[in-house]
């Protein structure tokens, strides 16, 4: 078992006369990388999560429920959605609406299978009279906030950290070019014959 001595915090910064200026410098790069790292971290995920929500506050204004018929008799049958008020089943059916400007306009929205003609089904649509997908609920739009702020984050929090131990590989291989030309000079004069 290997003897391990006492762990030393801050050893990049305290005074020894063995420190190599490399050392002092990979000390400034590793903190420099994790304060850069966590706060552009921070901050680029924040932003994100900001945009995420507000743009899901504009997808909620910028949509309205409408009430559209049924033009075709849905595919299936009614047992099909299930006896449970609650079964989200449902098939692809043919409607028609009302746009804002007052026209009629038709189109393909999920029914409940078997379906009548006439039969009313709540739709969402957007400014100019178009079918669209309902806004998030708000528990989706926290979700996707959390989702795009956490992905944008650490991606943005990796590149310092990239950067970082790019920097500490290139100071090491420096390091090791600098102890072989050393040993270069050094090693023949400790290998020759006392005798």
């Amino acid at each position: 078992m290997a003897f391990r001595g006492p762990k030393v915090r801050l050893w990049r910064w305290r005074r020894n006369p063995l420190k190599r200026r490399s050392d002092t410098v990979e000390g400034w790069i590793v903190l420099g990388t994790w304060v850069l790292g966590v706060l552009a971290g921070v901050l680029a995920g924040w932003t994100a999560a900001r945009g995420a929500e507000h743009a899901a506050a504009l997808e909620t204004l910028a949509r309205t429920p409408t009430v559209a018929k049924v033009t075709e008799r849905a595919p299936g049958s009614p047992a099909e959605s299930g006896e449970d008020p609650g079964s989200t089943l449902r098939v692809w059916g043919k409607v028609r609406w009302s746009a804002p400007d007052g026209t009629a306009r038709t189109g393909w929205a999920r029914v409940w299978p078997g379906s009548a003609v006439g039969t009313e089904v709540a739709v969402w649509t957007d400014s100019h009279g178009r079918l669209v997908t309902g806004p998030a609920t708000p528990a989706q739009a926290r979700t996707r906030a959390v989702m795009a702020g956490g992905l944008v984050g650490l991606s943005t929090a990796a590149v310092p950290f990239a950067t970082g131990h790019f920097l500490r590989a290139r100071l090491e291989r420096r390091r090791l070019d600098q102890w072989d030309a050393e040993w270069a000079r050094f090693g023949p004069l400790w290998s020759r014959k006392t005798w």
